[in-house]
């Protein structure tokens, strides 16, 4: 992704974050928002152990993440995880835009900017425990 391109994303994003209901937005000053073109080796590696990503496709866009919670759900906290490192949500550019339909298309600013703030609200859910389908049934799959 070329540095305007990023700047673009990093505009819209910004945007979905800041119309997010201040509730919500609470959550993202917690929780650190890892903003990456795509994962890096050893995320991609650990996904794959994980079976969240298939192997045999990762070459190809469609089969990368568009978002990703990591770490324990607020619903499943407890004051003896100490040793648990702290929950984070990661999205991931070039795979948003991919299956938003890319930046060629007429209306690619809307279309990726409703992409971001769908995976933002997904990666939320899931961090406040919320399974696929629960946000599924949100719309938010």
């Amino acid at each position: 992704m070329t540095p305007e391109l990023r700047s673009r994303f990093d505009a819209l994003l910004t945007k979905a974050v800041a119309a997010l209901p201040k509730a919500i937005g609470d959550v993202i000053e917690e929780v650190p928002l890892i903003v990456d073109d795509r994962p890096d080796a050893e995320l991609l590696a650990q996904l794959i152990r994980d079976g969240l990503v298939d192997p045999i496709s990762i070459d190809g866009e469609d089969d990368l993440p568009l978002g990703l919670h990591s770490g324990v759900a607020i619903t499943e906290q407890s004051v003896l995880d100490s040793a648990v490192l702290p929950p984070q949500i990661h999205l991931f550019r070039e795979a948003i835009v991919e299956f938003a339909g890319g930046w060629d298309q007429p209306d690619a600013d809307e279309e990726i900017y409703e992409e971001i703030r769908i995976t933002l609200l997904h990666e939320i859910g899931h961090h406040f425990g919320l399974d696929e389908d629960d946000l599924d049934s949100l719309g938010y799959a």
